[in-house]
């Protein structure tokens, strides 16, 4: 049976790049490509995929919170991601958020290709030390995330904070009261444990690595 692929990324020779790989290693599969977080949920509702390859720094992207908001719409769809950060940094808060596999860009077309092969044919691809981390995680979650304290519209107002937006911005973006928008704000606050949205931007970074 024909497998449906979907690689999302920004850069047009990581996805000829990518798609020339697997076309040459996989027999039965279709490749679809997007270039943002906008058209992909676009080609999602129109097209069903067994798995995506997803970069996390594409255009209008929202780091952890696409795995949800991907598998609302597909609920069943196996995610890769695919990513220039290194894994021992950035694999384990992916991974926790729902995704089936991590992979480095600076991978060999070999890591590559037995990542797709084994997502599609077990449904996750796991390195030892992704599994590592992941008991670390398991024994003492608060460390590993605090954001993941904040409920999900906490976690979509934060991540548009970070973004830049004002009160303003985010209630006519969300389609919510201005009210509303500063009652998230001061619990995402509290929960948080911080005082501004400097600080807030700096637990972002944390939790994908981006501290150092």
């Amino acid at each position: 049976m024909q497998k449906e692929i979907l690689i999302v990324d920004d850069h047009l020779v990581v996805r000829t790049g990518v798609s020339i790989i697997l076309e040459e290693k996989f027999k039965n599969i279709s490749i679809t490509t997007a270039e943002n977080y906008n058209e992909t949920l676009t080609v999602l509702k129109e097209k069903k995929f067994d798995l995506i390859i997803l970069d996390i720094n594409i255009p209008g992207g929202r780091n952890t919170a696409m795995i949800e908001q991907i598998r609302d719409i597909q609920d069943g769809v196996k995610i890769l991601i695919f990513s220039v950060y290194e894994e021992e940094t950035h694999a384990c808060p992916y991974v926790i958020a729902g995704a089936n596999g991590y992979l480095n860009k600076l991978s060999d077309k070999k890591k590559l290709t037995n990542a797709v092969d084994s997502i599609l044919k077990t449904g996750n691809y796991l390195t030892p030390d992704i599994i590592k981390d992941l008991v670390k995680a398991s024994t003492n979650k608060e460390s590993i995330n605090p954001l993941d304290k904040l409920s999900k519209r906490e976690r979509e107002i934060s991540e548009l904070l970070v973004q830049g937006d004002g009160n303003i911005e985010i209630a006519n973006k969300l389609s919510i009261q201005l009210t509303t928008v500063s009652t998230h704000k001061n619990k995402i606050f509290n929960k948080l444990h911080i005082k501004n949205i400097v600080e807030l931007i700096t637990l972002f970074n944390k939790s994908l690595g981006l501290d150092n």
